[in-house]
């Protein structure tokens, strides 16, 4: 059994990836599958589309490499965090749609709960912020709205998890109702210094803990596959938030590395070892992986919008025919015109967690075109990023005096002209691997080293390569005024 399988669920798209026993990719499958948005601001995935396309990308990277069942010998699975499934215990079939981590449906219940005091709280057991964002109101909203949902839901016929579990559930053929920590923390229902499900929490959202999965940790025994799925039965070893595995994938094992990744949003997590820190400039405190019983803490900032600024580019405006063409576009703009794009197309993430804002074009010219639109779209990420870091920095060089140390991933941090952009407005170096693929690597060496063939974490740390550092070229003055240009922009829209 040479190879491991990396099952990469995420927003837009389901992919799967063999990696081989050196743990280098050896051949991969993708499928991108319905976005419904059935009012504004809110986002849903059909559940049976998400399965469908999970099993024909692993029987297809399997089928192209001539890889057999026998030859593989664990799965890892990452995944869309936060979005919501809940599903018939007998059936296995959803009630409702996937509710997705962007929806902005629960922001009334967020803000009743707020009213009622119980924000202080929940922060303290979940390390989250009361936010549509989470899981679990998306629970509730589904409990409260699908006729006869939580009669059922009471009487122990419905279950509840993240896609890792619905996945996870699917491909066990019903045997194991399991999420591993990481995953667990993203509910706004689990007490991440416990260690268990929080019953204060889920009795405040009236969601009955028997839906809730066993909660594991980030490499475990999650059980089997069917044979009728891959052939023969294959052990699901690994699983951890799209985020966590990235943060694994980049080897961020020691306090103080920090990784951001440019998907859809950007994701930045900073380790800070065994003692969760409460911050203080509004990120949040979560789980970054846990492994032989002991979970390591991480600060995170959620950006919503990084690559779905370039969608909207594309998709949207029409000025690019593909992604890859931002960057070519944006270095052909006017130096002379500072144009800033507010990206709140669904509200903004940390540190403001306004979700009712929207976005907001600055310092349009006459000759203002397509480059500059391209240039803001762009650096409006790199700001974003800036929000981010020099919040994670004040909350963990406040608290322990360390420096950080910045590692990119995600399909935004292939453009050298994004990265270096990145490093001018952040003043500081950044850092990207040779390995492009550390979501599903980090999954991948979760269940490979399980299953006793990949390296321990100090091995695998030793395998990262760097591809390129990207340093300040910007001078500091010319940063610091860029920087307060943005941040009027950001309460000019949070004004509206």
């Amino acid at each position: 059994m040479t190879y491991i399988l990396a099952i990469d669920q995420g927003t837009t798209s389901t992919r799967a990836i063999l990696f081989d026993a050196g743990m280098q990719v050896a051949g991969t499958a993708q499928q991108e599958f319905t976005q419904h948005y059935p009012q504004a601001g809110w986002v849903e995935h059909d559940p049976e589309e998400i399965w469908e396309t999970t099993v024909a990308v692993c029987r297809k990277v399997m089928a192209e490499l001539d890889v057999s069942a026998t030859d593989i010998a664990g799965i890892g699975i990452t995944n869309q965090r936060e979005t919501t499934v809940v599903w018939d215990k007998t059936s296995g079939k959803a009630i409702h749609n996937a509710i997705v981590w962007q929806d902005r449906r629960t922001a009334a219940i967020c803000e009743q709960l707020r009213e009622e005091g119980h924000a202080e709280m929940v922060a303290d057991r979940t390390g989250l912020l009361l936010d549509p964002y989470f899981s679990g109101t998306k629970v509730k909203w589904i409990l409260d709205t699908v006729p006869g949902a939580r009669e059922r839901a009471a009487a122990g016929e419905l279950l509840f998890g993240t896609v890792d579990t619905f996945l996870i559930w699917r491909l066990t053929g019903g045997a194991s109702h399991a999420t591993d920590a990481t995953n667990a923390a993203r509910t706004l229902m689990y007490d991440i210094r416990k260690g268990r499900w929080s019953r204060t929490i889920s009795d405040l959202l009236d969601v009955p803990q028997q839906m809730l999965p066993e909660v594991k940790d980030s490499a475990a025994e999650f059980g089997t596959t069917i044979p009728e799925i891959l052939g023969t039965p294959v052990p699901i070893l690994g699983v951890a938030g799209d985020q966590q595995a990235a943060t694994i994938g980049q080897a961020c094992f020691q306090p103080g590395m920090m990784k951001s990744t440019y998907g859809t949003g950007c994701f930045a997590l900073l380790n800070t070892g065994d003692e969760p820190v409460v911050s203080k400039n509004r990120m949040l405190t979560t789980i970054a992986y846990q492994l032989d019983g002991k979970p390591t803490y991480a600060l995170e900032g959620s950006i919503f919008i990084a690559g779905a600024a370039v969608q909207w580019l594309r998709d949207g405006l029409g000025i690019i025919g593909k992604a890859s063409e931002s960057g070519v576009l944006a270095a052909k703009a006017d130096p002379g015109q500072d144009v800033i794009l507010v990206p709140a197309f669904t509200g903004l993430g940390a540190p403001y967690w306004e979700p009712e804002c929207r976005g907001g074009m600055f310092g349009l010219t006459r000759n203002s075109g397509p480059a500059e639109f391209a240039r803001a779209a762009l650096q409006s990420v790199a700001y974003q990023t800036r929000d981010l870091y020099e919040a994670m920095r004040a909350d963990w060089e406040d608290d322990s005096h360390h420096t950080v140390t910045l590692r990119v991933d995600g399909g935004m941090s292939a453009s050298d002209w994004t990265m270096q952009s990145l490093s001018d407005l952040l003043g500081a170096a950044v850092d990207r691997p040779v390995m492009q693929e550390t979501t599903a690597l980090g999954a991948a060496w979760l269940a490979g080293m399980r299953a006793g063939i990949y390296p321990d974490q100090i091995g695998f740390a030793d395998t990262w390569k760097l591809d390129r550092q990207f340093v300040p070229l910007m001078q500091p003055a010319a940063r610091e005024a860029a920087y307060a240009r943005w941040q009027r922009a950001v309460q000019a829209v949070i004004g509206v």
